[in-house]
């Protein structure tokens, strides 16, 4: 699995994640800083990468155009380095694997996770 890490992350996050046997590499290496969240996302479904990131913007987007990809990694929590939450985000990497290369999003926030399968559908209201 291969992860971008977003601008609003430390680029501490490539060399630890490399270290857990992820391939990684922290945006302002490979686009401009400044680019737009939907220039990031392409650059990562083209290239079949995981964007790691603390930005809720990235799952509004892929949930309000029904996108397939890339998937998402979204951490959402104060403390958001590698030591404090590092092996969280290893054991996620791993449990939830297959969705991430098929398509989701996965959140953590604090001690607990959740994951959604891509394209994200809007549940229908009941009757009444």
């Amino acid at each position: 699995m291969k992860l971008l890490v977003d601008m609003n992350l430390s680029p501490t996050w490539v060399s630890f994640l490399a270290d857990a046997g992820f391939e990684s590499v922290h945006w302002s290496e490979v686009g401009d800083p400044r680019s737009p969240d939907r220039e990031l996302m392409a650059w990562a479904r083209e290239r079949g990468y995981v964007v790691f990131t603390h930005d809720l913007d990235f799952s509004i987007l892929i949930a309000t155009t029904g996108a397939n990809g890339p998937s998402v990694l979204q951490v959402r929590t104060l403390d958001l380095l590698p030591s404090a939450i590092g092996a969280d985000v290893v054991g996620l990497l791993r449990q939830y694997a297959e969705e991430l290369d098929r398509g989701a999003i996965v959140s953590l926030d604090g001690a607990s996770s959740r994951v959604r399968i891509l394209p994200v559908r809007r549940r229908r209201e009941g009757p009444g």
